[in-house]
């Protein structure tokens, strides 16, 4: 069985919310006056960044008042974006604390605190009533959890009939196995990644409808530019960064990991 705290352990990083600031204030953004976009490098941490959030956010139709869950929110870009540019109301639950407490951070200092709420907790058992959110949202959080139909059958369970799943997520590619360190992972022990195939059958049978699956691997490739010092891949990737780089490259163009953003219907 995996250890549960595996992941928060894997991700941990103490003291990450006053790094975020310092690296802003270095990179010439002013902290009393941040925006969405300045945050941009620093806390949309997925494949694509703040654009691919913002393509998902449209798939979804996401419009202002709807209640969304975002889980394995982490730093909260998206959940902030939703706020501040559809109007969306966001709870976002992630497992790992030190991303917690600097989300909580930096949704304060953009003064979205009355629709951006953070907490810690574990995906596989979210603390909500049945059918308390419009839209259940996740971006590259659940690459680390093997329990997917647990983690599925909760989403369900948390949205009302007829709310929406939006997605985004990587997927085991036609060319197996991958090739390691990828961002969430040192080795296979800490991924755990299924085919789309597997995932849109899997995602599916826990009580959902597609309306929309989109392969956006292309989309979310990276420049051989290296990224800026305030880049949130930086800030927590430290000196792996490279080898994680050159193993993502490779498992893009070789086809052993596609990215895949989808939208699903609650079937009430």
């Amino acid at each position: 069985m995996t250890d549960p705290s595996a992941p928060e352990q894997y991700w941990s990083r103490p003291g990450l919310g006053d790094r975020i600031l310092g690296a802003l204030a270095e990179a010439g953004k002013n902290l009393d006056a941040l925006t969405v976009d300045d945050l941009a490098a620093t806390d949309q941490f997925h494949g694509g960044g703040k654009p691919t959030t913002v393509r998902l956010a449209r798939l979804a139709g996401a419009a202002a008042g709807m209640r969304v869950l975002d889980v394995g929110g982490g730093l909260g870009g998206p959940a902030r974006t939703l706020a501040a540019e559809f109007g969306c109301d966001v709870t976002v639950v992630d497992l790992t604390e030190s991303y917690v407490q600097a989300a909580q951070l930096l949704t304060a200092r953009l003064r979205l605190d009355a629709r951006v709420r953070h907490q810690v907790g574990n995906a596989l058992a979210l603390p909500f009533d049945p059918g308390t959110f419009d839209m259940v949202w996740t971006q590259n959080s659940g690459m680390n959890i093997a329990d997917k139909e647990r983690l599925y059958a909760g989403f369900h369970r948390a949205l009302r009939p007829g709310g929406r799943l939006a997605i985004q997520e990587p997927m085991a590619g036609p060319v197996q196995p991958p090739v390691y360190p990828v961002m969430w992972a040192r080795d296979a022990a800490g991924s755990f990644l299924r085919p789309p195939d597997a995932m849109r059958a899997l995602i599916e049978g826990t009580g959902f409808t597609t309306r929309v699956w989109d392969d956006i691997t292309s989309e979310t490739a990276g420049t051989s530019s290296p990224p800026p010092a305030h880049a949130v891949q930086r800030l927590i990737m430290g000196d792996a960064l490279p080898a994680i780089a050159a193993a993502g490259t490779r498992n893009r163009e070789e086809g052993r990991i596609v990215m895949v953003q989808a939208i699903f219907d609650r079937v009430p």
